[in-house]
C-alpha cells in the first residue's frame, strides 16, 4: 500500500508538470483526498471489536463482511482487501461528481485522466470545490449537475474500503454500492463510461438479487423489487426524454427556439413524473432529483449507468446466469474497440420493428 500511495503521488507530480496551475490544483486534491480516505481506513474486525462503537454501526460491520465474503464465494467478483477495511469520513459523501453537457447536447463532456482514463465527469473531494468548479464551467454555456457519490472504484489499484458514506444505507443498498464497485476491477474500457457503468449495473442488480436470496428478509426482497420498478419507470421516463431533445437538437431549429421546446420538454418530464408518483403510490423518492433545474448534464448522469443495461442483462441470461461466463464475455468486448463493442452490444437488443 505505501508503494502505491508513493506512485500516486510520483503519478501526480508528473502529470501536473504538464499542464497548467489547474491541473496541479486538480490533480493535489485528487491526491490529498486518496491519500486521506487510505490512512482513515481500519481493518473491518479491528472496528467491530473497538468498544467505543455503537452496537447499531457494530451490526452493519458484521453485515458488510459477511456481504463481502458473499461477493468473492458466490458472484466470483474479486477476492482481495478491498471492502474489508472501513473508514469513517465523517462526511455525507465520499467525493463530489461533476457532470456537464452543452446547451443543445445530449452527451456528456468528458476528461481524461492518467489511470481512468475518459470519463464522463470530473470528481472533487471537496464539495466547494466542485461547486466552484461547476460555477466556472457553467460560464461557459455548459449544462451542469454537481452530485455528491457516496462509493467509487480505485479499479484494484488501491484497497477501496467500506465507508460511512454509505454504511447505514439499507442492507440492500449497502450491498449494491459493493458489487457495483467491485465489478470496476473486473472489466473496464478506457473511455467508455456507458460501457464501465451499465456492466457494474448489472452485477450490482444480479448480485443483490442472489444475495437477498441467500440473506435478506422478506421484507427486504419486497422492497428491493419495488425499488427496481421506480427505478425502471424512472430511467425510462429520463430516456424517452433524452430521445426527444435528441431530435430536438438534431432539427435545424434556432437557438431560440430550441431552447423553448427545450424547456417545455423538462416541463413535460415534471408531469410526467407527477403521474408516476401517482401510479406508486405517493413514492417520492425522486423528488429531490426533479426539484432541481434540470438540464442535458442530469439526464446524462442517468445514463450513463443504464444504458447498456438491457444489453448486458440479455448477455448474462445467453450465458445461461454464470456470472464468470459474463465477466469474460465483457472483458472480451472492453479489449474492442468502441466502435465494434457498440456493434456487438447493440445486436444483443434487437431493435423493435
Amino acid at each position: 500500500m505505501i508503494g502505491r500511495l508513493v506512485t500516486l503521488v510520483a503519478a501526480v507530480v508528473g502529470v501536473a508538470m504538464t499542464g497548467g496551475c489547474s491541473t496541479i490544483g486538480y490533480y493535489y486534491q485528487a491526491a490529498r483526498g486518496q491519500v486521506a480516505l487510505t490512512w482513515a481506513a481500519r481493518p473491518i474486525g479491528a472496528v467491530i471489536a473497538d468498544p467505543a462503537i455503537t452496537p447499531a454501526l457494530r451490526a452493519r460491520l458484521e453485515t458488510a463482511r459477511d456481504l463481502r465474503d458473499f461477493a468473492s464465494r458466490d458472484l466470483a467478483l474479486p477476492d482481495n482487501a478491498s471492502y474489508r477495511r472501513y473508514a469513517d469520513l465523517k462526511r455525507p459523501f465520499v467525493v463530489w461528481n461533476v457532470f456537464a453537457a452543452a446547451e443543445f447536447s445530449i452527451k456528456a463532456r468528458e476528461w481524461c485522466f492518467p489511470v481512468a482514463g475518459c470519463v464522463g465527469y470530473k470528481g472533487w473531494f471537496d464539495e466547494r470545490d466542485a461547486t466552484r468548479f461547476a460555477e466556472g464551467i457553467r460560464q461557459e454555456g455548459y449544462d451542469v449537475f454537481v452530485a455528491g457519490v457516496a462509493a467509487y472504484s480505485t479499479l484494484g489499484w488501491f484497497d477501496d474500503p467500506m465507508l460511512s458514506t454509505f454504511i447505514r444505507y439499507p442492507r440492500a443498498e449497502v450491498a449494491r454500492l459493493v458489487f457495483h464497485e467491485l465489478a470496476h476491477q473486473v472489466a473496464y474500457a478506457d473511455g467508455d463510461s456507458t460501457f464501465n457503468e451499465s456492466f457494474a449495473t448489472s452485477v450490482e442488480l444480479e448480485g443483490v438479487r442472489r444475495w437477498l436470496a441467500h440473506a435478506g428478509s422478506d421484507a427486504e426482497r419486497a422492497e428491493f423489487d419495488a425499488m427496481q420498478v421506480h427505478k425502471h419507470d424512472f430511467v425510462t421516463l429520463v430516456e424517452r426524454t433524452r430521445e426527444r431533445l435528441a431530435r430536438l437538437y438534431a432539427s435545424g431549429l434556432s437557438a431560440a427556439a430550441m431552447r423553448a421546446a427545450k424547456r417545455g420538454a423538462f416541463d413535460d418530464m415534471r408531469l410526467e413524473y407527477a403521474a408516476l408518483k401517482r401510479a406508486w403510490g405517493g413514492f417520492a423518492g425522486y423528488d429531490r432529483w426533479f426539484a432541481q433545474p434540470l438540464g442535458n448534464a442530469h439526464l446524462a448522469s442517468i445514463a450513463t449507468y443504464t444504458q447498456r443495461l438491457p444489453a448486458f442483462e440479455a448477455l448474462l441470461a445467453r450465458e445461461n446466469g454464470v456470472l464468470p461466463h459474463l465477466y469474460t464475455q465483457a472483458k472480451r468486448l472492453a479489449r474492442l474497440s468502441q466502435a465494434d463493442r457498440d456493434r456487438e452490444l447493440d445486436a444483443l437488443i434487437p431493435r423493435e420493428p
